[in-house]
């Protein structure tokens, strides 16, 4: 099916009513319409819009508790742990990555880790919210098992998505990814296209590499980036956000058909700590144009800095609408 052109306030409006037609008070329910339309608008449909309906089905199945706000357990000076009572996820994120802002304004670093959560969409909005507040962030959650240890067939880590972001005034610097060759979300997203993937991002059924994005759909055993190096990756970072949250596993929410209670981790540096901004601006320029400044492997095209493309994305999408699939604005119509 075709896609259709959505504009920002169109979209963010229409979310806006769902959210409290479903009961949610009118300041989450902006807060929510705001992460889903800037994840789009950014270009990140699948952790934006798309994810809509399967967001408004986990609110009417009581998977995730709307009305819950997560809450402080433990403080630790620059470290706390705090428990998002199976709350939105991405308003549990919010909360926390301004805490950590938080903490990094009095100690220069602070460390949220958050148990008990839910999905927070698109990972890479809590980097450009720690940025805009002048603060370097470390963010990671851990998943469901959905992809194999390297060396095994069976599904054994999740694919933990890793943002890191940095502050810079020409365009701040965010990476944003998932342990896995491509998210769940962006597969689906080829399969909504009638697309194949650019490059192998799992096995089918019978174990074979595909870029498919059906079969790897339905098989969920998405391949890991760098191979082993990113399976042992995957790992550590399951481990990381376990322990330090004192939350579930891959392991634990493995063991539920729906994915609920993740843990996440929410590190911010205050960047400002160290009084020397106009050199830090010259040696983040330093190296991006050092890496502009290459011969494309095709003509016209040209390397990024991490959150360069989404930057661009958005400015696009601002002036001339976010690109939707119709099938899933109808659904969001729907509700």
């Amino acid at each position: 099916m075709k896609n259709i052109c959505i504009s920002k306030n169109d979209m963010e409006s229409t979310l806006s009513e769902i959210f409290i037609k479903y009961n949610f008070t009118k300041e989450k329910a902006k807060l929510l319409s705001e992460v889903f339309t800037e994840n789009s608008l950014s270009g990140v449909t699948s952790h934006g819009i798309n994810r809509v309906p399967l967001f408004i089905d986990y609110i009417k199945k009581n998977l995730v508790n709307k009305d819950a706000e997560a809450k402080k357990t433990e403080a630790l000076g620059s470290i706390e742990r705090w428990d998002g009572n199976n709350g939105p996820g991405i308003i549990n994120a919010i909360t926390c990555t301004n805490r950590a802002v938080e903490l990094s304004k009095t100690h220069g670093i602070g460390l949220v880790a958050l148990r008990n959560t839910n999905h927070w969409m698109r990972g890479g909005y809590y980097g450009w919210h720690a940025a805009a507040q002048d603060c370097i962030s470390i963010l990671f959650t851990n998943t469901k098992p959905n992809m194999p240890a390297w060396g095994g067939q069976d599904l054994k880590l999740g694919n933990n998505p890793f943002i890191i972001s940095i502050p810079r005034k020409e365009g701040h610097i965010v990476l944003d990814m998932a342990i896995s060759q491509f998210s769940f979300g962006k597969i689906n997203d080829y399969k909504l296209k009638g697309e194949t993937l650019p490059f192998e991002g799992g096995w089918d059924n019978n174990g074979n590499l595909t870029n498919n994005p059906e079969q790897i759909l339905e098989s969920e055993r998405s391949l890991p980036i760098g191979y082993w190096k990113g399976s042992a990756l995957a790992m550590v970072l399951d481990m990381l956000a376990t322990i330090l949250s004192a939350g579930n596993s891959t392991y634990k929410l493995g063991l539920d058909e729906y994915e609920t209670g993740v843990s996440q981790i929410f590190i911010c540096i205050n960047q400002t700590t160290f009084r020397d901004s106009n050199l830090q601006e010259k040696l983040l320029k330093e190296i991006i144009d050092f890496t502009h400044q290459t011969t494309p492997t095709k003509p016209g095209e040209k390397t990024y800095y991490p959150g360069e493309r989404s930057l661009k994305t958005r400015t696009e999408n601002l002036k001339n609408g976010i690109s939707v699939n119709q099938s899933i604005w109808q659904k969001v119509l729907d509700l």
